[in-house]
């Protein structure tokens, strides 16, 4: 065989070798049917996630798939935590899907998870129990955090923190066993905390139910808020009353 006769050949091979290899990836490439959802889910079924996926995958086949670009976009899904994906043969996909866990309620239409991240909750019965947080954007975080301490410190005195809200400017309010609110404000917290488990040690948790709202932005004492009154009174008065 001359030179070029082998050149002609090794060309032939290789458009051979080149349009089998074409043919072979038509073959293997075709439309997504079937989506296979895997982990533990809690609180969202696994019918709403393959509801929301099922966009995602529109069109897509087996092969040309990219399944980081279809991670990323798993993950904007309400209630996902994380995502991995992975090819199944002959013609489908599986999610390996970790649901986020809720702690507390955030701004009426979010929770957040453990690590005080926000996420939309969907049409997803929620847990009954969940304190309800609030406060500005990206104080996630930090008002989940403060919500644990007052909650164990005010556990001691048998009380529940239902509410906490963090305001704009900076001042702290919150709800003690879904009735009575406190405003403890922006600065001398700790003193004003003190000053409040003394006053309910003393007398306001004998009263709790008659009470309205505790004031404790004063340099001294707490002012009450009685049922039936319009402003406030000075914890001395309420003692005497």
């Amino acid at each position: 065989m001359t030179r070029r006769g082998g050149l002609v050949g090794v060309l032939l091979l290789v458009l051979l070798i080149g349009a089998g290899g074409r043919a072979l990836w038509l073959w293997l490439d075709r439309p997504i049917e079937r989506v296979s959802i895997r982990g533990e889910l809690h609180h969202v079924s696994a019918d709403y996630l393959r509801s929301r996926l099922a966009p995602l995958i529109q069109g897509q086949t087996w092969l040309s798939v990219d399944l980081g670009d279809l991670r990323e976009r798993a993950l904007e899904i309400d209630w996902l935590a994380e995502v991995s994906l992975s090819r199944e043969w002959p013609n489908a996909l599986t999610f390996e899907l970790v649901e986020q866990v809720p702690v507390a309620r955030w701004n009426d239409d979010y929770l957040l998870n453990p690590e005080g991240e926000p996420f939309a909750f969907g049409p997803v019965s929620l847990p009954g129990d969940l304190p309800d947080l609030a406060g500005p954007a990206g104080s996630g975080a930090e008002v989940l955090a403060y919500h644990q301490r007052l909650a164990s410190r005010f556990a001691d005195l048998g009380l529940g923190l239902t509410q906490l809200r963090l305001e704009p400017r900076g001042a702290w309010r919150f709800q003690l066993d879904d009735a009575v609110w406190v405003m403890l404000g922006r600065n001398d917290r700790e003193a004003r905390l003190a000053r409040l488990a003394a006053a309910w040690q003393r007398q306001l948790g004998s009263q709790a139910s008659h009470i309205r709202y505790i004031d404790l932005r004063y340099p001294n004492g707490v002012a009450v808020a009685w049922h039936g009154e319009t402003e406030p009174v000075g914890e001395d008065e309420a003692e005497g009353s």
